[in-house]
């Protein structure tokens, strides 16, 4: 009989703790067992395994982003709403670093549920370009460099690689805007003059 007290979102909570104190590679189940003051074969009784877990947890971390996304961008357009939900995607993958980790783990396609949280940051990112008036492969090129920009940007930053004195901040809003700037113009792109 599991517990009294211990759920599966008990552990769930506790185990994305873990990840994003000490990150995803020093998750185990043996730790999370520790930290939840059971043995680890009480754990089974909550979760299938460490996959089942991490599962859950990329899920929830993906649909936790979504809302932030959707919230930051509410009443606004063009450069107000990229700006806006660039700060909050940064802000969110900042104070989840491990968390962030799973945002990458893409889900099967047999994965309904989850197939629907990974779609769900994209179609934000998405909504937030229409105002672009971007259609078909032009639209779909500027979510992936928004989205590379954003991502790029936080792992680097996750992980200490500003090393230079130069404000962060202002680095990370000055590659905003410059992806902004580029917007209007996006679809000329690949047809400009010095591509001849």
């Amino acid at each position: 009989m599991p517990r009294a007290g211990l759920t599966r979102l008990r552990v769930i909570d506790e185990a994305e703790q873990i990840v994003d104190e000490v990150g995803l590679s020093r998750l185990t189940l043996a730790v999370l067992a520790q930290r939840l003051g059971v043995r680890q074969p009480s754990i089974y009784k909550h979760v299938d395994s460490v996959d089942d877990l991490q599962r859950s947890m990329a899920l929830r971390a993906k649909q936790e982003l979504a809302d932030t996304l959707v919230r930051s961008t509410v009443g606004r357009s063009r450069s107000d709403a990229i700006m806006s939900m660039a700060w909050a995607y940064r802000r969110w993958a900042l104070e989840h670093p491990g968390r962030y980790t799973l945002i990458q783990r893409p889900f099967t396609s047999e994965d309904i549920e989850g197939m629907a949280a990974d779609l769900a940051v994209v179609e934000i990112v998405a909504a937030v370009l229409t105002g672009y008036d971007l259609r078909e492969d032009d639209a779909t090129d500027a979510i992936r460099a928004l989205r590379a920009a954003l991502h790029g940007f936080v792992v680097l930053e996750i992980g200490g690689g500003f090393g230079l004195p130069a404000d962060i901040d202002r680095s990370f809003e000055r590659l905003i805007a410059g992806i902004e700037m580029a917007l209007p113009r996006w679809s000329e792109g690949l047809n400009s003059p010095s591509r001849a």
